[in-house]
């Protein structure tokens, strides 16, 4: 919680006044983790949950005092570096994304201002699924689950 959620505020907090006197953006990089939640994740996905929580709420506020920072939230689902590799291995089937590809998806997003970025596009479809149709959202999130591997404890 204090790297994935809490930093995330207390540098928000602290650079929020030059952000409103400069008419600035805040992007925030976030997980498919936070939007849709799996098996073997709970509390990476709570915090990015709560990511996803504070920075909507704080869009909606900044926006009713007429404050023009701008938030871009930008999902991203597994990435092709070691560490996150090594941390999913054997118990996904998901393809890495390239980290390159994935860091210009999230700077175009900062540069249009744009609310929201989901790099592959495709998780956006997966994350529509969440409220429209739970029970496929389900199913499809199990299809990329190898759950014949023991969990880590």
């Amino acid at each position: 919680m204090q790297v994935n959620f809490l930093s995330y505020v207390q540098l928000t907090s602290s650079a929020l006044p030059s952000l409103a006197d400069s008419k600035g953006s805040l992007v925030v990089v976030s997980s498919l983790l936070g939007q849709v939640p799996t098996s073997f994740s709970s509390p990476y996905s709570a915090a990015k949950f709560a990511l996803d929580s504070f920075f909507s709420s704080l869009r909606r506020e900044l926006d009713m005092q007429e404050v023009n920072v701008a938030i871009t939230m930008c999902v991203l689902g597994l990435r092709d570096h070691a560490s996150a590799a090594e941390g999913v291995r054997g118990i996904t089937r998901v393809k890495a994304a390239p980290g390159p590809k994935a860091a210009l998806a999230v700077i175009r997003g900062g540069a249009t201002r744009a609310s929201g970025v989901f790099y592959p596009w495709r998780f956006h479809l997966l994350c529509l699924l969440r409220s429209w149709m739970p029970h496929s959202r389900a199913w499809f999130v199990r299809q990329e689950l190898n759950i014949t591997t023991p969990a880590a404890v």
